[in-house]
């Protein structure tokens, strides 16, 4: 019996096959599907050219017609529908040179990554397994499908793959696997910065983070990565109590806390990370040494946006496991918290200008404002324009 995802996208296929051609579900949904996890993307492969797909569909958005690929909108839903294809040589290690479309769902198959994202099916239900897909996933066996060599020199990203697929799933690489990604992995050297983060993102939020991380260092891969390839010896580092990490804002943040001597910038910057993964990992380790010196209060919530609540928590409890600490306690902090921001200060700039007629303005006017929110968060001082204007005539800024 097809779930729910599945239904929702049946009438794709419905619509593919009423206009003669074949389509099937295939990859990590019928794994997932398989192994009873939640389904996510829901990917189609389908006999049907690009072009036919154009057609038969209102919606269509052309993402990679060049290699037979378009997403097709549905009730709301976007589905990633690609025709059969054999893929010429890849050699920029990414995207192969040249498809040659195919009608024949067999000969796609054979181009997958790993056996158990080699699998099939149809809208009744029905596996298409070519390659043990279904005994590997009984057995919990990470394998390639065909010669391993060829399958990661096409694309050596699918070598962190199957370490996330690991961490993610629990399951073992093949030895023959392993070998193979020993053989390939400096071609990791070679793929887009991007694409690895992605990739690393995922293994570290896996329910068998451990298991990842013990391939990961067993392959000796994390060698070829951004940073440690000149700090090797950090990932030897990581706290043994390690749990899964949702956000690359707080992989940075681990790995600094363990190796401070490796700023966060250098990761930004050499990982190629967005403004707001900086911005996060600043936020959670600045909040991680100050809760190690002055444990959970109400400066390190106010300073702390709550969208990283939970991150902070994950990481607290990985470096600090005799202090759980739980989210509803934040929460509550935060709700207790007299102002939410600088700009509900109940006396702005120009008071305190006012205050002090004769001085220009200069740095103290900001650092002056900074001493008053600090009182104010703490509940050192009620947040009313007369105490806080009697606070500042007790407490004069130095003025240069």
């Amino acid at each position: 019996m097809l779930t729910a995802p599945f239904q929702l996208a049946k009438p794709v296929l419905d619509r593919i096959e009423e206009y003669n051609h074949q389509a099937f579900f295939v990859g990590g949904c019928v794994r997932d599907f398989l192994l009873k996890r939640p389904i996510g993307d829901i990917d189609i492969a389908t006999s049907a050219q690009p072009e036919c797909v154009q057609q038969i569909f209102e919606k269509v958005i052309p993402v990679g017609i060049k290699h037979g690929t378009v997403i097709v909108r549905h009730q709301h839903q976007s589905y990633e529908v690609t025709t059969f294809r054999i893929d010429g040589l890849y050699t920029d290690h990414r995207h192969p040179d040249s498809v040659k479309f195919i009608d024949k769902i067999n000969e796609d198959l054979e181009r997958r990554d790993f056996t158990i994202n080699a699998l099939a099916m149809n809208k009744n239900g029905r596996i298409i397994d070519l390659f043990n897909g279904k005994q590997d996933l009984q057995d919990k066996i990470i394998r390639t499908v065909g010669d391993g060599y060829e399958r990661f020199t096409e694309d050596p990203l699918r070598i962190i793959r199957a370490v996330r697929f690991s961490s993610q799933l629990g399951f073992t690489i093949d030895n023959q696997t392993v070998d193979n990604m020993k053989q390939v992995k400096q071609g990791i050297e070679s793929l887009a910065i991007e694409r690895i983060a992605n990739e690393i993102t995922k293994l570290f939020a896996g329910d068998y983070l451990l298991n990842g991380l013990s391939y990961l260092k067993a392959t000796e891969i994390y060698k070829h990565l951004p940073i440690m390839i000149e700090y090797p010896y950090i990932i030897h580092l990581l706290p043994r109590q390690l749990k899964p990490l949702y956000s690359f804002g707080e992989v940075i943040a681990l790995f600094h806390i363990t190796e401070p001597k490796v700023r966060i910038i250098t990761w930004i910057s050499a990982w190629k990370c967005s403004n707001q993964t900086k911005q996060e990992a600043n936020q959670l380790v600045d909040a991680l040494y100050y809760y190690k010196n002055n444990g959970l209060d109400s400066w390190l919530v106010y300073q702390l946006s709550s969208e990283y609540y939970k991150g902070f928590i994950r990481l607290a409890n990985i470096f600090h496991p005799t202090n759980t600490i739980a989210h509803q306690e934040l929460v509550d902090i935060e709700q207790s918290l007299p102002i939410k921001s600088k700009r509900d200060l109940a006396i702005k700039g120009n008071d305190l200008l006012a205050l002090f007629p004769y001085v220009k303005r200069g740095p103290w006017l900001q650092h002056t404002l900074n001493r008053l929110e600090k009182e104010v968060a703490t509940n050192r001082l009620k947040n009313t324009e007369i105490e806080l204007k009697e606070w500042v005539k007790w407490n004069p800024p130095e003025i240069n």
